[in-house]
């Protein structure tokens, strides 16, 4: 893990107690959005950056859930929230740029509003089609705020700039194939397919 990574971890680790306070705003801003997209998962779904477990009870019955994130302290949250639900779903600290995960083992990753805080965006994607089976669905949603002036200006001074989601997702080979703007055009939603 690189030191830039180090310290994403330890941003989340300190947020977390106060993370899911947000959830109501994310919820005006984001008008259902997690909630459709994760309603589109099959199958043996991962979610990358789980987080506090927002999403988990979106998901349809009967897939096979696995949710990772860098920061420990938020995914002992998501246990606690999966626990209170009642929801059955394998936990596992890990990088997304980094998947400790077979080739081709899913049929759908999921990735919400955590994209844009992950240090490596390409790298992190290019994971995600690595583990998603050919023909298998990546669904995003994240905060593109740094997509316009001036926070454009500011990404091409960084080593790894963020771009748009569905560039990225299309530059490592991701078929996208619905993309859209909420919460004032600042969050975008994708729908992608791996091809063969």
């Amino acid at each position: 893990m690189d030191e830039r990574t180090r310290r994403v971890r330890a941003e989340w680790d300190r947020l977390a107690g106060t993370y899911d306070r947000g959830e109501r705003l994310q919820r005006l801003l984001l008008g259902g959005s997690r909630e459709r997209l994760c309603a589109r998962a099959r199958g043996r779904v991962l979610e990358v950056a789980v987080g506090s477990g927002h999403d988990l009870a979106y998901y349809p019955d009967g897939v096979q859930l696995t949710g990772v994130d860098l920061s420990p302290v938020m995914l002992a949250r998501a246990r606690e929230r999966a626990r209170r639900r009642g929801l059955r779903v394998r936990l596992v600290e890990g990088d997304a740029q980094d998947l400790r995960f077979a080739d081709a083992s899913f049929d759908t990753v999921v990735c919400a509003l955590s994209l844009c805080v992950i240090p490596d965006q390409r790298r992190a994607l290019e994971q995600m089609w690595r583990v998603l089976r050919p023909g298998g669905l990546l669904l995003l949603v994240d905060h593109i705020e740094y997509a316009r002036w001036p926070g454009r200006r500011r990404e091409a001074r960084k080593e790894h700039p963020r771009h748009l989601p569905r560039s990225v997702a299309r530059d490592v080979g991701f078929t996208v194939v619905e993309h859209g703007r909420t919460g004032l055009g600042l969050i975008e939603y994708v729908v992608a397919t791996r091809g063969r």
